[in-house]
């Protein structure tokens, strides 16, 4: 049976806080953008670093997320597979985390279940198949877009949260609404924590 410590408890609470403050620059900054990491930094630390932010951070928060740079055209643009440019990141011993953000599509069950029998011929080409199931959701009419968030602390936790985009005439446009779901990408957030498995070396 597993048990969970106050500690862990503690490292969750620190992790859903950093990912809510991410999620609200991002809504801020619109739909259509790139992926884009942030580092998870102790919040003392940053402080003591840089003393001219003290006004613009959260002292009360143990982490502070810092906005790393947009992801490059050849990730979003697909001729990077994104866990290939995840295996070559890697974060110092300052930080303490990191939080990828990604806008991708979302189908209903059913379509998703129609989609995996569709792509059945395909599976033994791994890039032929993910471009064609791509090309399928973009073009499927009951899509939604959303936003993903995947976390992770270097400590252990980690948390996956996922924004639908709202209608635009839907009475809760603009709220942001964070939902989290079972296994929800499982292989991101080992690929996330395998960035902070920071060796030391140039």
């Amino acid at each position: 049976m597993l048990t969970v410590t106050p500690a862990d408890l503690h490292a969750e609470l620190v992790l859903a806080r950093s990912v809510r403050e991410v999620a609200e620059f991002v809504d801020a900054e619109g739909w259509g953008r790139p992926p884009q990491m942030f580092a998870l930094v102790p919040t003392a630390d940053l402080v003591a670093a840089q003393p001219e932010l003290v006004d613009e951070v959260d002292e009360a928060a143990e982490l502070t997320p810092v906005a790393q740079e947009l992801f490059p055209d050849d990730i979003t643009g697909g001729s990077v597979a994104l866990d290939d440019f995840l295996a070559t990141t890697s974060w110092p011993p300052a930080v303490q985390g990191c939080v990828l953000v990604q806008e991708i599509v979302v189908l209903p069950p059913d379509a998703e279940s129609t989609l995996d029998e569709a792509l059945v011929p395909l599976l033994a080409d791994h890039e032929a198949a993910d471009a064609a199931a791509r090309a399928a959701a973009e073009a499927h009419p009951d899509r939604r877009e959303a936003r993903l968030f995947a976390a992770v602390l270097r400590e252990g936790a980690s948390l996956c949260l996922l924004q639908l985009r709202p209608e635009e005439d839907a009475d809760d446009f603009g709220d942001l609404d964070l939902r989290t779901y079972p296994n929800l990408a499982p292989n991101l957030i080992d690929a996330l924590h395998a960035t902070l498995e920071w060796s030391g070396l140039d």
